[in-house]
């Protein structure tokens, strides 16, 4: 008899088991489809990665990148672009990509519609420094992140983006003037200086011109005699050195261009004028295209400050690293040089864009 008792219990705890693991596994599908968005200590929405499974049945996530592109102005630029492309198909990250042109409305539209089409990141190259804190509260609040490529913004909550990846432009302005220092040093003043500056008010035109400034006054004898926008493009340069020379004449020493584009319009106005490049004039440019290093090779340019346009790599690893939780700093700088004349036979070659 008590066999019989104890088979039956027997079966009655294996018949409890077996319900207990059914209505376990039913309670964790319903769970898993009821999941949302993951939410931070002031509540708000957290992104993050969801498996997504096709039809076939395996897993695959695909990231969704939204880049805005500030516009195609330069040599520089449309490398960017292009290495920005080619990484993301390279990491298999699906790109949404728009030109914004200069307008930062039109950057602004972009990041409104990135945020309706619900994307995972955002990145943005910021065509000026300021009036971005509302279009990123607005992304904030969608609980997608924020990466800046290559130009900085001014806000006063720098939690309002994740990172900037991209060159330190101050410390290319540093650069550009220690050259400077370097090459007039047994030279008596005044040493006269012309500068064509970029796009106003972004972040390259202001720390470029900063940095150059911080080390150049350690001369008082080195003087900014006159400063043009230019807006970082070849036909702005030439037009604007063709006005410079008609008002100052051969009285320039010195021709420091926030970019590679601009002082090569520059050297085309600066010939048309009759004078060397190189030689009556020392040019000193940012940036490290091809074109301005074939002018070094020349004799035409006497320095480039690098500006390293090869940030796609870099922005897909920290979109990656980023989806994965990982914490980035909040300043990504690539590695950057400084040429001269007699380095650039040797180095043409090597330049990819």
């Amino acid at each position: 008899m008590w066999g019989k008792v104890n088979f039956r219990i027997v079966c009655l705890i294996l018949v409890c088991v077996l319900a207990h693991l059914v209505l376990a596994a039913c309670d964790r599908a319903g769970s898993k489809d009821a999941v949302g968005p993951a939410m931070n200590n002031d509540n708000q929405h957290v992104p993050t990665v969801t498996a997504v499974t096709d039809s076939q049945g395996s897993e695959e996530r695909q990231i969704v990148l939204g880049f805005s592109q500030l516009g195609s102005e330069s040599d520089w630029r449309r490398a960017n672009t292009r290495s920005i492309q080619e990484a993301a198909k390279e990491a298999g990250i699906k790109l949404l990509f728009e030109n914004a042109e200069q307008s930062q409305e039109k950057q602004f539209e972009a990041i409104r519609s990135f945020i309706e089409q619900k994307v995972d990141v955002i990145a943005i190259s910021p065509v000026v420094e300021f009036g971005w804190e509302p279009i990123l509260e607005e992304a904030r609040q969608a609980g997608i992140p924020v990466i800046l490529s290559d130009r900085a913004v001014q806000v006063s909550d720098p939690t309002l983006y994740v990172t900037t990846i991209g060159s330190d432009f101050y410390e290319e302005g540093r650069k550009a003037g220690k050259y400077l220092l370097d090459k007039v040093r047994d030279r008596p003043g005044p040493v006269r200086i012309v500068e064509l500056q970029g796009t106003k008010d972004s972040s390259p035109t202001i720390e470029r011109a900063g940095g150059f400034r911080e080390v150049i006054s350690t001369r008082s004898d080195l003087v900014i005699e006159r400063v043009e926008y230019a807006d970082f493009t070849l036909d702005q340069g030439r037009q604007s050195m063709r006005q410079i020379l008609q008002d100052m004449g051969d009285e320039i020493d010195v021709l420091y261009a926030h970019n590679d584009d601009m002082a090569i319009g520059a050297i085309e106005a600066i010939e048309e004028y009759g004078l060397q490049p190189g030689e009556d004039i020392i040019i000193i440019s940012v940036d490290g295209t091809r074109k301005a290093f074939e002018m070094m090779v020349e004799g035409k340019i006497n320095c480039v400050v690098e500006c390293n346009p090869l940030l796609g790599p870099i922005l897909m690893q920290a979109v990656r690293e980023l989806m994965e939780g990982h914490t980035l700093p909040k300043r990504i700088v690539p590695p950057e040089s400084v040429y001269t004349e007699v380095m650039a036979k040797r180095e043409v070659e090597n330049r990819q864009y």
